[in-house]
């Protein structure tokens, strides 16, 4: 069974940090590409950042281009986001999620993050 355990999500002011953690379990995690997506109030799911199975290719929305940093540990089955500089419009539901070509297609069950003063 496909499993997620996500943490690090919470309530952060305007250009503060947070790190995003997921540990997978139930599939050979170095051999599946990963993702982060986010589901934004009033405007749906939202792909926000890929890493391929060894890491060594990532990929991100536009939006959070040198701001956010995907990563993974593939001996601890384990894909961050760390998000740098954050915005109110990155406040948001994050999941991580299995992917191909960056389609989420297993998700985990969510962190609400937001950004406030």
């Amino acid at each position: 069974e496909v499993q997620f355990v996500e943490s690090g999500g919470g309530m952060v002011q305007p250009g503060g940090s947070l790190r995003l953690s997921c540990t997978a379990s139930g599939f050979t995690f170095s051999s599946v590409e990963m993702s982060w997506v986010r589901q934004v109030p009033e405007k749906g799911y939202e792909w926000v950042s890929g890493i391929h199975d060894g890491g060594s290719h990532t990929y991100y929305k536009d939006s959070v281009k040198g701001r956010f940093t995907i990563s993974r540990d593939n001996a601890q089955n384990i894909v961050y986001l760390q998000m740098n500089d954050l915005r109110p419009e990155d406040t948001a539901l994050y999941y991580c999620a299995t992917s191909f070509y960056c389609v989420p297609v297993y998700w985990g069950q969510g962190l609400q993050v937001t950004v406030s003063s």
